[in-house]
C-alpha cells in the first residue's frame, strides 16, 4: 500500500483527506508541525507527501530540503501561496507538484496517483547500480569509482553531489536543487560551492576536464549528467 505523509495544520483539511485517501485504501501518516513530520518520516518513511509551507514551527521549504537530503518520495505542495516566486522556490527546493488552496480533491487525488506512479521505476527505469562511461566507471553502491582501470578517491561531498546528478541523469538539475539536497536549503545561494566541487570532479574523472563530456554545465541554471 502506498504511505502518503500528510503535513498540514488544518485539522478539518486533515481530516478531509485522511478519509478520501483511506477510501482509496491508502496509509494515512497526518503530522500538524515539521517536527512531528520529521519523526514520522524517519521512523515510516512515506511514498508521497502532501504538504503545506505554512507550518507552526518551520517553513516548508526548510522541510523539504531535509526530506531530500534522504528521500526521493514525491513531493506535492498544498499551498495557499500564489505568488510565482513562492512555486519557484518550492520547485527547486525540491518539490514535484504545486498545488494552490483552494484546489478540487478530485484533481489533487489525480495528481497524487500520478507521483506515485512515477516514483514506481519499472524494470527498464531501475537505476543501474554501475555506471560506465567511456573514461571511468562509478560503483553508486560501494561508493567507488575508477578511471582507467585505477581508483579514484572521492570525498562524501563530492558522492553526494555526484549521486544527485546521476539520479536525474540526461537531465537539468537547477543549482538550487543540487545546493538544498547536498548542503541543505540555508546554502541555496552559494552558488560558488557547485562550481568549486564540479572542478573537482572534473579534474577527477573527465578525460578532458575543459572540455567535460559527462558533467555538463548549463550556464546559470544548473548541471547535468551524461552517460
Amino acid at each position: 500500500m502506498t504511505r502518503v505523509l500528510v503535513v498540514e495544520d488544518d485539522p478539518q483539511l486533515v481530516r478531509a483527506l485522511e478519509i478520501n485517501l483511506k477510501a482509496r485504501t491508502y496509509t494515512v501518516d497526518a503530522a500538524v508541525d515539521g517536527a512531528t513530520a520529521r519523526r514520522l518520516a524517519s521512523a515510516r518513511p512515506p511514498d508521497v507527501v502532501l504538504l503545506d509551507l505554512g507550518l507552526p514551527d518551520m517553513d516548508g521549504l526548510d522541510l523539504i530540503g531535509w526530506l531530500r537530503g534522504f528521500s526521493r518520495a514525491p513531493i506535492l505542495v498544498v499551498s495557499a501561496r500564489q505568488a510565482s516566486d513562492e512555486k519557484v522556490a518550492a520547485l527547486d527546493a525540491g518539490a514535484d507538484d504545486y498545488i494552490p488552496k483552494p484546489f478540487s480533491m478530485d484533481e489533487l487525488l489525480a495528481r497524487l496517483r500520478a507521483a506515485a506512479r512515477r516514483s514506481r521505476p519499472t524494470d527498464g527505469e531501475e537505476q543501474p547500480a554501475v555506471i560506465e562511461t567511456p573514461g571511468f566507471t562509478l560503483d553508486l553502491p560501494a561508493k567507488k569509482a575508477q578511471r582507467a582501470g585505477s581508483p579514484v578517491r572521492l570525498t562524501p561531498t563530492e558522492w553526494h553531489l555526484l549521486e544527485v546528478l546521476v539520479r536525474h541523469r540526461g537531465r537539468l538539475v537547477t543549482q538550487q536543487q543540487l545546493l538544498g539536497e547536498v548542503w541543505g536549503p540555508s546554502h541555496r545561494t552559494r552558488t560558488n560551492y557547485l562550481r568549486v566541487y564540479m572542478a573537482q570532479l572534473r579534474r577527477k574523472l573527465e578525460p578532458d576536464p575543459s572540455h567535460p563530456r559527462h558533467l555538463i554545465t548549463a550556464p546559470g541554471m544548473g548541471y547535468r549528467f551524461e552517460e
